[in-house]
């Protein structure tokens, strides 16, 4: 019998199948455990599709399943939505809570029955995947909790999260915030369905350097229960400089041969993530910020994922962005900047000798990998 099966169960969400992955993959690399990566099939292929700087002999060493889902709707976002959340992508999330629990079951008792000990590291909005960790009799279940630490200190231990917050000048801001009330609905939904056996820890993409006090109240709070908070973050890989020029077998995006001829720590990256799609007026005044700044800049403009990035139909927003495109280049002669309509490799570029700074929309991916890179 095999020893140790780690299988990880990431939420069908671009940040989070990241993260996941980025850990899975530094597990593998360094052996003595076989890896399990689980997500719908569409997700699999984005997560792969997607990663960057990862040693390719650990990606290839990962197992990944799927876990077949119902087909579900997977419209395309609207910018001139009252809010700016993804409710676009809650058909998928929905589809993926209701189908995804049975064929994760089935696994885990195939694997059950080959290895020693199986362990679930799992998204924290997949409380299901605790569920059937508990319900084997060699497994056991870590969270990984993909947000800032300060966010889980907020709900497990408010007045000491608001202590630290005064004494650093910081000012909270809650999930309903930043949600819309279909989605907070669909997370207590998920969570309090059943009862479910609580994980052995919580694994956080964090570091003590960046958030040590808040992981100091968690993990004070855990204790009493004899559970342990695992700080393992940055989980992105490191790059250096341009190093992307060597040792990568998979085609080098246009945007890093723009790079290599700018100067060094000069050019501002502008990126607001997988789920963010901004409305016309804020796109052209963007536009117009970044024409008048004379700044050399690269520029990500796209509109979020949609459910199945590879199902698109997105003619439309193609539409939109190159009658935009056109227009910036038409205005910028000559032009220090660059526009990229498509998927951009983030890791490269804030790795990038000639990249000095970050306009972001925040996301946890962005504030990790910004700050790794300096």
């Amino acid at each position: 019998m095999e020893p140790v099966a780690v299988v990880a169960v990431p939420f069908p969400a671009q940040g989070h199948l990241n993260q996941l992955l980025h850990l899975s993959l530094q597990l593998a690399s360094r052996g003595g455990v076989d890896v399990h990566y689980a997500a719908p099939a569409a997700h699999v292929r984005q997560a792969r599709e997607r990663v960057q700087g990862g040693d390719d002999a650990a990606l290839r060493s990962v197992r990944f399943h799927d876990l077949g889902i119902s087909t579900y709707a997977s419209p395309p976002p609207d910018p001139a939505a009252a809010s700016p959340f993804p409710s676009h992508l809650m058909p998928l999330w929905e589809a993926y809570t209701a189908g995804a629990p049975a064929p994760l079951a089935a696994l885990l008792d195939k694997l059950s029955a080959s290895y020693r000990r199986v362990v679930v590291v799992y998204d924290r909005i997949n409380d299901f995947a605790a569920q059937e960790a508990a319900r084997l009799r060699n497994g056991e279940a870590f969270v990984m909790y993909c947000l800032a630490v300060s966010m889980l200190a907020r709900r497990i231990a408010p007045q000491e999260h608001q202590r630290i917050l005064r004494e650093n000048g910081l000012t909270n801001i809650t999930v309903e915030d930043c949600a819309t009330e279909e989605f907070v609905d669909y997370i207590r939904r998920t969570r309090a369905t059943k009862e479910m056996s609580p994980p052995r820890g919580i694994l956080t993409n964090t570091c003590r350097a960046l958030e040590g006090e808040f992981i100091d109240v968690v993990a004070g709070n855990l204790a009493a229960d004899g559970k342990k908070v695992f700080a393992v973050g940055p989980l992105n890989p490191l790059l250096h400089g341009n190093a992307s020029k060597q040792g990568d077998q998979r085609q080098r995006h246009e945007c890093l041969d723009w790079l290599d001829k700018q100067p060094p720590a000069s050019v501002l990256y502008v990126s607001f993530g997988t789920t963010s799609s901004l409305r016309a007026e804020q796109i052209e005044e963007l536009a117009s910020a970044l024409r008048g700044s004379n700044q050399r800049f690269i520029w990500v403009l796209r509109d979020a994922d949609r459910g199945d990035i590879f199902a698109e139909d997105s003619g439309e927003i193609i539409s939109r962005h190159a009658k935009l495109l056109r227009e910036f280049t038409q205005h910028n002669e000559g032009s220090t900047g660059l526009v990229i309509t498509g998927w951009a490799p983030q890791l490269e570029i804030l790795a990038h000798d000639a990249t000095a700074a970050f306009m972001s929309h925040c996301g946890w991916n962005s504030t990790m990998e910004s700050l790794s890179h300096g």
